[in-house]
């Protein structure tokens, strides 16, 4: 029964959320454009699923996805599963020896990137916008993979307590001198991958996390140590994407050296 009025309740503020937006979108059409909606009973039939999947989303967040990063994080950082086959005290444990929490950082982080359907939705625009130049899947297994790496380097930073900003400040350089190498056509499309990593789907695992590991391993802060993971997952999809045009321009022009010759 708690379950159902929670459920009611949150689809309840759902309907509050959505309601600005379908004010706007009907305003426009009927105030500005001054037309009727095209398909308007299809229209009114996906707010309502919208609605429905939006409710049901965020209790999955609540109940499930939330608990079961920030379990995760503890069970990793848990003394009696580091300390397994060592002979150190709390007090001596060094970054290495959370080996585990960057490997499950980073396989959680391509997993959940690969499962993200904005992606999924970008790299098929991608693919006709460009003729068919752009491989869907390997936009997204690209995009996982940078952030499989930013979300195991962010972790690293949690369990050092190292400035975020110095990790921030130096791949945005990076990512800038990379732009002037990257093929033209890709750099708007990396740079957007960044943003799409930010979604449904990683974000709250991620967050999750990161707030779980901040909260078990010794001296840091939740509040200071625990968010920033989601920068690091923005950050390094864009390298890896132009890193991977980069690579396949050059595999290009190799086959094309080896054609002619």
């Amino acid at each position: 029964m708690d379950l159902i009025q929670y459920i009611v309740s949150v689809f309840i503020s759902t309907i509050g959320d959505v309601l600005p937006i379908a004010g706007i979108i009907f305003g426009f059409q009927f105030l500005v454009i001054r037309k009727s909606v095209p398909h308007f009973k299809n229209v009114i039939f996906g707010f309502v699923l919208v609605l429905f999947g939006l409710a049901l989303f965020l209790v999955g967040l609540e109940k499930a996805l939330f608990p079961l990063g920030e379990v995760m994080a503890k069970q990793l950082t848990d003394p009696d599963f580091i300390f397994a086959g060592m002979n150190k005290t709390l007090e001596q444990l060094s970054w290495q020896d959370y080996y585990w929490v960057y490997l499950f950082a980073a396989a959680i982080g391509f997993a959940s990137t690969i499962a993200e359907p904005s992606l999924l939705a970008v790299a098929i625009k991608a693919e006709q916008v460009s003729a068919g130049s752009i491989n869907p899947w390997g936009l997204r297994i690209a995009v996982a993979i940078g952030v499989g790496i930013g979300i195991a380097l962010g972790t690293y930073r949690i369990v050092t307590g190292s400035p975020l900003h110095y990790y921030i400040i130096s791949g945005y350089i990076f990512v800038i001198m990379q732009t002037f190498f990257a093929p033209r056509m890709i750099i708007a499309l990396a740079y957007d991958s960044g943003g799409v990593t930010t979604s449904t789907v990683t974000v709250p695992l991620v967050t999750a996390l990161g707030l779980g590991l901040a909260n078990t391993v010794p001296g840091r802060s939740a509040l200071l140590d625990g968010f920033g993971l989601i920068a690091f997952a923005s950050l390094f999809p864009i390298i890896t994407v132009m890193a991977y045009a980069q690579l396949t321009q050059w595999q290009a022009r190799r086959n094309s050296v080896t054609e002619i010759t």
